[in-house]
């Protein structure tokens, strides 16, 4: 199989991403305020969101492997990391310092997407 690291991650993310939101729904609830429960509920979904897209590009890696690909791996890779990660930081810890790598994992994110869309341009049929 291809790519085996990058799948293996990706099934721990989904493994992480169901284990965070059942503990967000059941074990949050009341323990932490409104404001950090809504944090560690948008890690999730940005988590499931992009575990999901990862998943998708290994698929298409598969079937017509670009040059362009592995960039948006790591990019949705690490920005679920810094994202999901520091706010599920925030809300269990209270860390306010990890605040400031939040923005800098949606970036990653974000440059990911454009990064998706460049290969996907230069793509010969």
């Amino acid at each position: 199989m291809r790519q085996r690291p990058a799948w293996v991650a990706m099934a721990l993310s989904g493994l992480i991403m169901v284990m965070a939101g059942a503990f967000g729904a059941h074990g949050l609830e009341g323990r932490v305020s409104a404001s950090l429960l809504e944090a560690f509920e948008t890690g999730v979904r940005y988590q499931a969101w992009h575990t999901l897209a990862i998943l998708g590009v290994l698929i298409w890696r598969q079937q017509m492997p670009l040059k362009g690909q592995p960039l948006v791996l790591w990019l949705w890779g690490t920005g679920i990391v810094l994202f999901s990660g520091s706010l599920y930081l925030l809300a269990l810890a209270g860390t306010r310092g990890v605040g400031m790598v939040t923005p800098l994992g949606g970036v990653l994110l974000m440059v990911g997407w454009l990064a998706l869309a460049v290969t996907a341009w230069r793509a010969r049929p």
